[in-house]
């Protein structure tokens, strides 16, 4: 009988394990921080490698500079492979459930500044009560971690919504009221509310185009019937930030980012007149199997569901 074990030439268990590292090595573009990932030393990394490539008889990995890139040969591998090892997972997490146990390897993709403002506590208080689990999160925008969700790369998403796919599920999270922000000075000091119409005379520092939140902001815009008037694009809110700070030009940004005072100062927040709610949510696919530390993390999500409004805040 045809065997994973016959196939690669090698015994199962140490397949798995070449195949995660190899895997480790293309994430990163780095033997050292794969290796730093799977918690080995950078000679075992590459030695796991060559046995993978020895089996194979195909080399999987390429170096250009100081930069690890998969082969042809090595991203049809981990393609095909990666579902396997996942069923293989899912497989151990079940048979765990029989035990009593959860424990396993759960990946989340999720933004940028939900990863900084909102979900340290949760992650923290969720290892604290299960050790066994290993989370892995990963930022992007809402479209990437989406078809990152429909392709089984990663298991589950706390994102902005809407998402489209059909083949996804999508429950509740939050109401992420977006506020504008100015420099901390004159005239912007005093005020607490501005306008669509007020905020396209002014320069604009907004998130990068293809993200959902990009889009909404340009709908509350069109809404008003203006046309806002921007001069950057970026993907990082403490980066916005830093620039709004210098004077650079003003910005909408999810209010959780500066109440409390944020990590940059220099910035005064002004509610948005007409408001604008941004709904964010948890996606994951609708034939997901459901295991013990997954139904886990939905809880301890659950449990921190939350409606954040805005209260008049001034970031120092």
């Amino acid at each position: 009988m045809l065997t994973i074990s016959s196939v690669l030439g090698v015994d199962l268990p140490f397949a798995l394990a070449q195949v995660r590292t190899l895997d480790a090595v293309v994430r990163h573009g780095s033997f050292s921080r794969a290796a730093a990932e799977l918690k080995l030393t950078q000679p075992a990394v590459s030695m796991q490698v060559r046995q993978l490539e020895t089996a194979l008889g195909l080399p999987l990995v390429e170096r250009m500079g100081k930069r690890a890139f998969a082969t042809r040969a090595g991203e049809l591998l981990l393609e095909h492979a990666a579902r396997a090892v996942r069923e293989l997972e899912t497989a151990v997490q079940m048979m765990q459930r029989l035990r009593g146990r959860v424990a396993g390897r759960i990946r989340i993709g999720t933004s940028a500044s939900l990863s900084i403002y909102v979900l340290p506590p949760v992650f923290r208080s969720f290892r604290a009560r299960h050790p066994e689990v290993e989370l892995i999160v990963v930022t992007g925008n809402a479209p990437e971690i989406a078809q990152a969700i429909v392709a089984n790369q990663l298991d589950i998403g706390i994102t902005s919504l809407p998402v489209r796919e059909r083949e996804l599920t999508v429950l509740p999270f939050c109401e992420d009221e977006q506020v504008a922000i100015a420099p901390r000075r004159a005239p912007w000091r005093s005020r607490r509310r501005i306008t669509a119409a007020e905020l396209a005379l002014h320069p604009l520092i907004l998130f990068e185009r293809g993200g959902t939140v990009h889009r909404v902001i340009e709908e509350w815009f069109h809404r008003a019937g203006v046309t806002p008037r921007g001069v950057m694009e970026l993907g990082n809110t403490e980066a916005i930030k830093k620039l709004v700070g210098a004077g650079l030009g003003l910005s909408i940004v999810s209010h959780f980012t500066v109440d409390g005072g944020g990590r940059v100062g220099g910035v005064v927040a002004m509610s948005l007149d007409p408001p604008l709610i941004h709904q964010r949510g948890i996606i994951l696919r609708r034939d997901k199997p459901r295991t013990p530390a997954l139904d886990a993390l939905l809880a301890a999500l659950r449990d921190v569901r939350f409606t954040r409004r805005r209260r008049s805040t001034r970031v120092r």
